[in-house]
């Protein structure tokens, strides 16, 4: 593996994407924090060598690179899923190139089906711990070369980021949550009973994606920060019929708030 995410992380050099210092992964209805994203190289995934193609409406699958906040990053307007057909490895691909680019720090996004009672349509929720209810993307062989066999999973959303991403929104008068998201394989909603299920097992929030690309992340010490927006409810009482069009629109209506959290903490790396 290793052979293929350096020649993927030269072809993005040879592109332009030299040294930045953040990556980030962009969830359904959230795209638009590239806008923010100044001096702009953009590279289509079609284009990138063994990069997968995102099929998902909400992500228009191009690679980004910029300033955002002062700093050199690159983007993933749009992400893959375990749902299209791919494998956890390659899913998680991409940040294994973007480690292999240079970036000290991760920050990932995603629209999620909030089940802590307390939460509304909008919240934004700081993810500090997880479930995953998906295939781990470290199964199979370990190259030492890229990570250790049995990475630690006792912090895997760091702290100090959360802290200060809690005091930028303090700050911003921005409110945010802080909660456990669970992880399934989709592409389905969930069920009540589920929803009834995940709550009683720890879970705030439900998704489709992100915890594959924290266990990524945190198999190579890369330090990892992500945000969830509350888009629709699994709260018995308040569940309501859910598609992915309105799942897209409440998301979009929360992301200004959580690109100013971004671009600031971004900042203060």
């Amino acid at each position: 593996m290793l052979e293929k995410i350096i020649k993927t992380a030269d072809f993005l050099r040879s592109k332009g994407f030299t040294d930045p210092e953040a990556g980030i992964v962009l969830g359904t209805g959230l795209g638009g924090l590239t806008t923010e994203i100044d001096n702009q190289i953009e590279v289509p995934y079609a284009e990138i060598p063994d990069f997968p193609v995102s099929t998902v409406k909400g992500h228009a699958g191009k690679l980004i690179f910029g300033d955002f906040g002062g700093k050199k990053v690159v983007a993933m307007k749009g992400r893959f899923h375990y749902y299209e057909g791919y494998g956890s490895e390659l899913v998680t691909f991409p940040i294994r190139v973007m480690k292999e680019l240079g970036i000290r720090a991760l920050f990932l996004s995603n629209a999620a089906g909030g089940v802590n009672p307390t939460f509304r349509i909008g919240d934004i929720m700081i993810i500090d711990d997880h479930i995953c209810l998906v295939d781990n993307p470290l199964i199979g062989p370990n190259d030492d070369r890229i990570g250790p066999r049995f990475p630690d999973m006792s912090v895997p959303y760091d702290k100090q980021l959360i802290e200060k991403a809690e005091a930028i929104a303090a700050r911003l008068g921005i409110p945010v949550t802080k909660g456990v998201y669970l992880s399934t394989t989709g592409p389905t909603f969930e069920t009540p009973a589920e929803y009834r299920f995940f709550r009683i097992i720890g879970a705030d929030a439900v998704g489709m994606s992100t915890v594959p690309e924290v266990i990524t992340a945190r198999h190579m010490n890369v330090p990892v920060f992500a945000v969830s927006i509350i888009t629709d409810l699994g709260v018995e009482g308040k569940i309501e019929y859910t598609t992915h069009e309105s799942v897209q629109q409440a998301a979009e209506h929360s992301e200004e708030k959580m690109t100013r959290i971004m671009k600031e903490l971004i900042a203060a790396l």
